[in-house]
């Protein structure tokens, strides 16, 4: 039995440590695309933006170029996409306190989900401090509530938790860039419809989605892999159909003092 056990967690590994090699296989692709069309939209947003800029409010072709700047705009928004999931963009991480970042997150998100989601939210106790990027760590929260959401379309519950854990060598061995230690987990869970294996094996790749066509681009989850992995954490998902999906980010924990500069307001 033990034997059967050992070489089941070893064909686990392996599939992991594969999965792994080719999720970076496709960031190192998508990042070099990322970066190539960011340069041809440079110029096409950098042109439209000096046309719109030189004509009239009542000029006939002043609707075509705002659509034009418009739809490079766009662009560029997905091309950063792009560079947060191949881990290319540029991150401005300071000292935070996860649970303050929660908090003050919490009537935005709560707004995300609407009205017939429950949300529930319960934090570690002491403070859970990370070195992270706030905008980046907000996007990801952002884009893990949205998720939820369209996973409950008749309504349900979002829980967020945070904890402070030690995850040993057996935990990390399937994350080729984690290590042993202290991480800050941020737990999100919804009740929705939750997926089998083989849409889940995928999930982090861009451009891959279960939703419906016009409803997503499919670079949401390959852009919180970019930016957790980036900062030096890892992500877990568990999902099983009609049972709902709870999604682990680890970020390594820091006995640094929170950085007591007032960050950006985030609406609310």
């Amino acid at each position: 039995t033990s034997r059967k056990q050992a070489e089941g967690e070893r064909a686990s590994l392996e599939a992991q440590l594969a999965q792994a090699q080719k999720m970076d296989s496709i960031g190192r692709l998508a990042g070099g695309v990322a970066h190539d069309f960011n340069n041809l939209l440079t110029v096409i947003n950098g042109y439209s933006r000096l046309l719109l800029a030189r004509l009239r409010a009542d000029d006939p072709l002043r609707a075509s170029v705002a659509e034009i700047y418009d739809a490079g705009e766009r662009g560029a928004g997905l091309t950063q996409q792009l560079l947060a999931f191949s881990r290319k963009q540029v991150l401005q991480p300071r000292v935070l306190d996860f649970n303050r970042v929660v908090v003050e997150m919490r009537p935005m998100l709560a707004r995300l989900v609407g009205d017939d989601v429950v949300f529930d939210v319960r934090l570690h106790p002491q403070a859970a401090t990370i070195r992270a990027d706030p905008h980046q760590l907000n996007q990801v929260m952002m884009n893990l509530a949205a998720n939820a959401r369209d996973a409950m379309p008749g309504g349900g519950t979002l829980s967020i938790r945070t904890a402070l854990v030690e995850c040993g060598e057996s935990h990390t061995a399937a994350h080729p860039n984690a290590h042993a230690g202290r991480y800050v987990m941020l737990q999100v869970s919804d009740t929705g419809v939750g997926m089998n294996e083989e849409p889940r094996r995928h999930i982090f790749e861009p451009f891959f989605t279960t939703k419906d066509m016009g409803r997503g681009t499919g670079l949401g989850l390959s852009m919180i892999h970019g930016i957790v992995v980036q900062s030096g954490g890892f992500v877990e998902v568990d999902s099983e159909p009609e049972r709902g999906t709870t999604f682990r980010i680890y970020l390594p924990s820091v006995e640094d003092p929170p950085d007591l500069a007032e960050p950006e307001a985030v609406p609310v």
